[in-house]
């Protein structure tokens, strides 16, 4: 590509959702693609420096609604495929830094063209299948979300490179934004397909390479993701894929003084624990490594009396219980008041029992199953521990069975405790906590709903009263960081609703936005001095 030019992006459109609707092209496709990946149980490799690797310390996927199918089998990375890992990332960087922007950028958009096209059906049904998805949930995430990812990263790192300061006659200054000096480690959670994408291509497109370890629960569709970046243009050792134990993988990566930042999704107590490590071996490190992290959330839906019944019905149900629950944005607490419940409740309890649960296949099922046995246990005993409560009600679901695969039926749950145990810690799975609240005590609820939880990721406010949203919005300032009204606090949209939340939620680096970017860079400013003084005397000293 030619040096001597200026490469402009237009700002992209968020890509399209399919309808999949009854006799589409694209629900034939998924279809037939869901049918072969299901006939064949591949074998999935380690990916260090562009070539396969196999160790032999394998693991098995199951798909999580028949967990008697075998999908695939894949190798698992320990300490010297870390460090081979390492090794390739450190290679490839000299001339992965130095590769123009715009060759960088063509990589990744070709990707994006890929994963729109002909990839499109492979990485939703891998998804499906893998994942545990409806096609609904597979297409708003692996597909529109991770072109989008790879189409506004791209947008965003050109307003990034434009930002350059004032120069003058007598000198020019300029801002190069260098990657980070060392490698960046990327650890995604098994719930967004495209967290996984978005958490190694963010750093790399930057310059940066980066190790991949994805979650065991999500290295099917991780995999073939991988393999479509490669088909893309991505350069041996730009990202190494080291699927494997967290405890086997991290240790070893954050032992490398090379490391020189974590992009990480999942739980709380692994995000702390890698602020620790980094913390205890500061001194080991070439650069202070960059962290951004984002956790989970105990995400609310709080109405005010004025809420429209129908609309608040249809936020409690899709965001509490889309994709089962297992989203850090889920709605997983509510805070209604008396006088709206007896319009909403039986609704509420028959909308939610009309949801039809099964295997992703059928495609009538809004309800699959949860990701694994270990989710399905700690489910479980919140559902457990609230029929056993006699502060609590189980107002409909409460069943869930594990035969086939890892069922558990949407739940709903009421309590006159707003300190009770399901409104304060997150449960991640298809259970709603309500806490109704006298409506004369609409700011003091409030204030319990900022006091409750330890996180700030997601929360809504159902109001007609703009004073009510109002009040929300202030008292609420903190609990938040994607704020909604009049609308459910799941389904953030890149380059519309960048995402992230502080507290115990994370880092708020604001995925889907150039603030997540500019993590990965290192700016160096440059002046050029077009005429440097001659003589060292200056113009105050001329006399005493």
């Amino acid at each position: 590509m030619s040096r001597n030019m200026i490469f402009k992006l237009a700002r992209p459109e968020n890509e399209p959702i399919l309808s999949y609707r009854a006799g589409s092209k694209e629900k034939a496709e998924i279809k037939a693609k869901i049918a072969e990946l299901k006939q064949e149980v591949i074998e999935i490799p380690l990916i260090i420096g562009g070539k396969e690797v196999k160790t032999g310390n394998i693991g098995k996927i199951r798909i999580p609604h028949n967990h008697q199918h075998l999908l695939a089998k894949y190798h698992q990375a320990g300490k010297n495929e870390v460090e081979m890992a390492i090794e390739a990332a450190k290679t490839a960087k000299y001339a992965w830094e130095r590769t123009p922007w715009q060759q960088r950028v063509a990589i990744f958009q070709k990707a994006a063209a890929l994963l729109a096209g002909p990839s499109r059906a492979l990485i939703n049904a891998s998804t499906m299948l893998g994942q545990s998805k409806n096609v609904f949930q597979a297409e708003i995430d692996a597909a529109c979300e991770m072109i989008d990812f790879l189409r506004f990263n791209c947008y965003f790192l050109t307003e990034i490179y434009q930002d350059q300061p004032e120069s003058t006659p007598e000198e020019i200054n300029s801002l190069e934004y260098r990657p980070l000096e060392g490698f960046v480690f990327a650890v995604p959670p098994f719930n967004f397909t495209s967290i996984g994408g978005n958490l190694t291509t963010a750093p790399a497109l930057m310059g940066n390479t980066v190790l991949w370890k994805p979650a065991s629960t999500a290295i099917y569709s991780n995999y073939f993701l991988m393999k479509l970046l490669m088909q893309a243009g991505l350069p041996a050792g730009v990202i190494n894929f080291i699927p494997g134990s967290g405890s086997q993988v991290g240790p070893h990566v954050l032992d490398s003084p090379d490391l020189a930042g974590i992009h990480f999704t999942g739980s709380v107590g692994v995000l702390n624990s890698m602020y620790k490590t980094v913390g205890n071996k500061i001194d080991r490190y070439r650069t202070y490594p960059r962290i951004v992290g984002e956790t989970g959330g105990k995400d609310f839906i709080f109405a005010h009396k004025t809420a429209e019944p129908d609309a608040l019905v249809t936020a409690l149900v899709r965001g509490a219980f889309e994709y089962q629950g297992q989203k850090c944005s889920a709605a997983s607490r509510a805070y209604l008041p008396e006088s709206i419940w007896n319009q909403i409740k039986d609704k509420l309890v028959k909308t939610t029992e009309a949801l039809k649960m099964g295997p992703v296949e059928d495609f009538t099922n809004f309800i699959n199953a949860v990701i694994d046995q270990k989710a399905y246990d700690s489910i479980t005993a919140y559902i457990d521990y609230a029929r056993k409560s006699s502060e609590a009600e189980i107002l409909t679901g409460g069943n869930y069975d594990h035969t086939e695969g890892y069922f558990i039926r949407p739940t709903i749950v009421v309590t006159g405790n707003p300190a009770f145990k399901l409104l304060e810690e997150e449960i991640f799975g298809p259970v709603l906590t309500i806490y109704l609240y006298p409506d004369h005590k609409f700011e003091e609820t409030l204030q319990l709903c900022d006091q409750t939880s330890p996180f700030g990721l997601t929360g809504s406010i159902f109001a007609h009263d703009n004073k009510a949203i109002a009040k929300a919005r202030d008292i609420l300032t903190h609990s938040a960081g994607n704020f909604y009204i009049n609308d459910k606090p799941t389904g953030a949209v890149v380059g519309r609703q960048p995402f992230g939340g502080g507290r115990a939620s994370g880092t708020n680096d604001k995925a889907g936005s150039k603030w997540n970017l500019m993590r990965w860079i290192s700016p160096r400013v440059i002046k050029e001095n077009l005429l440097p003084p001659q003589d060292y005397p200056y113009p105050f000293m001329e006399e005493e």
